[in-house]
């Protein structure tokens, strides 16, 4: 298993979506709503030039992506980071991490939420990846957590 990282252009708005759509069902099937489940063509085009993203590559196959944006210097919120569910539990997401720290070199903290419910998804951030719970939120009726890495 090779993972690689590239650089998202417009013209992967439709794979985009299916990568989206294919992480994301399960949680628009439980919570009634998703912000990143069934996005357009279009929505998504908006989304690469306004949420830089990076497909992740396994053996060259597009199986999941991750964006952050610079929210302040030095301060990245991860817009997205998700694996389609097949490729998910080996790694993949951990490697996106890291990219995505050495990557932004001059990062000092990266945030992000998750539902607060969802005990893989918060073990993984946690665990895996270092981040702390730094509070929880509502993001519309779905309680989530907000999580905060620091760089020592």
């Amino acid at each position: 298993m090779k993972i690689d990282f590239r650089k998202a252009e417009i013209s992967d708005a439709e794979r985009l979506v299916e990568i989206y759509n294919s992480s994301f069902y399960a949680d628009f099937i439980k919570y009634g709503e998703c912000p990143a489940y069934g996005r357009s063509k279009e929505m998504m085009e908006k989304s690469i030039i306004d949420y830089p993203k990076f497909l992740i590559m396994n053996d060259g196959k597009a199986v999941g992506c991750i964006s952050c944006k610079e929210i302040e210097k030095g301060k990245f919120e991860v817009g997205c980071l998700c694996v389609i569910p097949e490729f998910q539990g080996r790694g993949i997401g951990t490697a996106a991490m890291e990219f995505a720290k050495s990557y932004y070199k001059d990062w000092k903290k990266f945030t992000l939420v998750t539902p607060a419910d969802k005990s893989q998804n918060v073990k993984f951030y946690t665990e895996k990846c270092g981040f702390k719970i730094q509070g929880s939120e509502m993001d519309g009726d779905v309680k989530v957590f907000r999580f905060v890495l620091e760089k020592e």
